[in-house]
């Protein structure tokens, strides 16, 4: 099927049809959307969310990482990570510390608190993983891993 890309102003139901079957940014964002909901149920009971879970578990190097390396692995903004991580900081979950090589750029600490509230979460985590991806087919959510990754490396050669 071709889709009508005329400047009518009049979209026929079959290109609306036709997006919601084949559109990958549509899809993607359901399937994050469902994904995000079923891991914010599980860690509910430690406060936590999904997104939290991943920007604490972010943190869990061995040396503090700046908040731009965060905002990279994240890929998110750096603007929309330093909201994300007030509540965060309010919590005692992490510190943000000045970096003792460059005073400009910003270190990202996780904290005693933030380290223990991490390890309860692992396995509520792990749990949570291992019940989704046994709903999929035997080795596709490597190939949905390695697939996604490759999106995100082509963006990264594209952008620097």
């Amino acid at each position: 099927m071709s889709i009508n890309t005329s400047n009518d102003e009049f979209v026929p139901f079959e290109t609306t049809l036709f997006v919601r079957d084949h559109c990958l940014c549509l899809h993607t964002q359901r399937a994050a959307r469902l994904l995000a909901r079923r891991f914010d149920e599980a860690l509910r009971p430690l406060g936590l969310k999904s997104g939290q879970f991943s920007l604490l578990m972010s943190l869990n190097r061995p040396q503090p990482p700046t908040l731009g390396s965060v905002a990279e692995l994240l890929a998110m903004d750096r603007t929309t990570l330093t909201a994300n991580l007030k509540p965060l900081e309010r919590d005692e979950l992490i510190e943000v510390r000045p970096d003792n090589e460059d005073r400009r750029a910003r270190r990202l600490v996780l904290t005693e608190k933030g380290c223990a509230l991490l390890a309860r979460a692992v396995p509520i985590w792990t749990k949570t993983h291992v019940d989704i991806e046994s709903r999929l087919a035997a080795g596709s959510a490597d190939r949905l891993r390695t697939d996604l990754t490759a999106l995100l490396r082509d963006d990264d050669e594209k952008n620097h």
